[in-house]
C-alpha cells in the first residue's frame, strides 16, 4: 500500500504543488480504485473533515491532467477515478450492480486493436469495455 510519502514523490515526480488534498484525494483513489466523486469526497474527509466538494474536485482534474489518476465512465455511469494509469488496461462492468474491475489488455501491446481504417490518426491507445453480470449477481440466490 502506497504511503502519504509516496503520494507527495508523485505530485513532486508531475511537478505539481504537494497540498493535503492532494495528497488525500491521491490515497482515496489509491485505497477506492473505481471509485465515483461522492465516495472519493467521503474518504478524503475521513482524513480531512474541513475539505470543500471543489477542492475534492480541482485535485480529481489536476491529478487527471498530470496522468497521475485515470478517469473513466463507462456508458451509462458517472464518472470513476483509478491509480492504474499508463497501462492501456480495460475494465468489465457488471450490467446489474455496476461494480467495475480491471481487465488487462486484450492483446498485450499498446494499442490493444488494430483500426481497420484509422483515418490517418495516430493510435496510441484503445478503449474496451466488456459487459456482463459479476460473479455475486450471476449466481442464484436462495431464498
Amino acid at each position: 500500500m502506497a504511503t502519504t510519502s509516496d503520494f507527495q514523490r508523485l505530485l513532486r515526480g508531475a511537478e505539481l504543488r504537494v497540498t493535503r488534498p492532494r495528497v488525500a484525494v491521491l490515497g482515496a483513489v489509491y485505497a477506492h480504485p473505481h471509485a465515483d466523486t461522492d465516495s472519493i469526497i467521503r474518504a478524503v474527509r475521513a482524513d480531512l473533515p474541513e475539505v470543500s466538494h471543489q477542492a475534492v474536485y480541482d485535485s480529481l482534474h489536476t491529478l487527471t491532467a498530470a496522468a497521475l489518476v485515470r478517469r473513466i465512465q463507462p456508458s451509462g455511469s458517472v464518472a470513476r477515478y483509478e491509480s492504474r494509469v499508463g497501462d492501456n488496461h480495460h475494465h468489465v462492468v457488471c450490467r446489474s450492480c455496476g461494480v467495475v474491475a480491471d481487465v488487462d489488455c486484450a492483446a498485450g501491446e499498446v494499442p490493444c486493436l488494430t483500426a481497420a481504417d484509422d483515418q490517418g490518426f495516430v493510435i496510441d491507445e484503445a478503449e474496451v469495455v466488456y459487459w456482463g453480470l459479476c460473479p455475486g449477481c450471476s449466481t442464484p440466490r436462495s431464498s
